[in-house]
């Protein structure tokens, strides 16, 4: 699988680009800022974008969704559950995105359990909410794009409209720490990490393990 990664906007979030190798085909992870970035890091990858995918509502991980979508001609990708969130400059609280804008509405809806085929590759949705209603991970067999639900040695917040602390911590304790700690996991911002880390040395993750016991 082809991986580039740009730092976007003003809290830094992770935007992936990845790639099938075969078919050249490739697909955008939460494009928060920066588009004439994005399109430069997809230009020089010599991918065809086909699809952008929002692990969630929040500004900062679809504020470029408009016009990388304009440029390419993309799809756009998003859970059901934050569908109306990608589109409300309110509830995406886009106010904190200098020169962002909502973002058109998604092509597809997106529900656990589905797939998104990219080439050869496929990825599983896994629904993770608790930091929106509809976070989500992309998980293949090596790696889980984690969204804001999992950092190195952190957790996305809870004390956002349409977060909550309980379930964050359900999702935890019964979606991620099932995970193969092996997995290499990719977050919506920070390093890096993976599952087998995160069960050792993640504070609220050990916590969520231990509520769920």
């Amino acid at each position: 699988m082809f991986l580039d990664t740009l730092e976007v906007g003003p809290v830094i979030t992770n935007c992936y680009l990845i790639g099938c190798p075969e078919t050249k085909e490739g697909m955008v992870i939460d494009p928060g800022g920066d588009p004439d970035g994005i399109l430069s890091m997809i230009e020089a990858s010599g991918l065809r974008v086909v699809q952008i995918l929002n692990t969630h509502g929040h500004a900062d991980h679809m504020a470029a969704n408009a016009a990388v979508q304009k440029a390419l001609g993309c799809r756009i990708l998003v859970h059901e559950a934050d569908a109306a969130m990608i589109t409300s400059r309110e509830s995406s609280l886009l106010d904190w995105i200098p020169g962002g804008e909502p973002s058109p509405q998604a092509d597809r809806l997106l529900s656990d359990g589905d797939t998104v085929e990219l080439g050869t590759l496929t990825f599983r949705v896994l629904h993770l909410p608790g930091h929106t209603p509809g976070g989500i991970g992309l998980l293949d067999e090596e790696v889980l794009f984690s969204g804001d639900t999992l950092f190195a040695l952190s957790i996305g917040r809870t004390d956002l409209p349409g977060a909550s602390e309980e379930i964050m911590f359900d999702t935890l304790a019964r979606r991620i720490a099932t995970l193969d700690d092996n997995l290499k996991v990719y977050p919506g911002h920070g390093p890096a990490t993976t599952i087998g880390r995160e069960k050792r040395e993640n504070p609220f993750l050990r916590m969520a393990m231990r509520k769920d016991e």
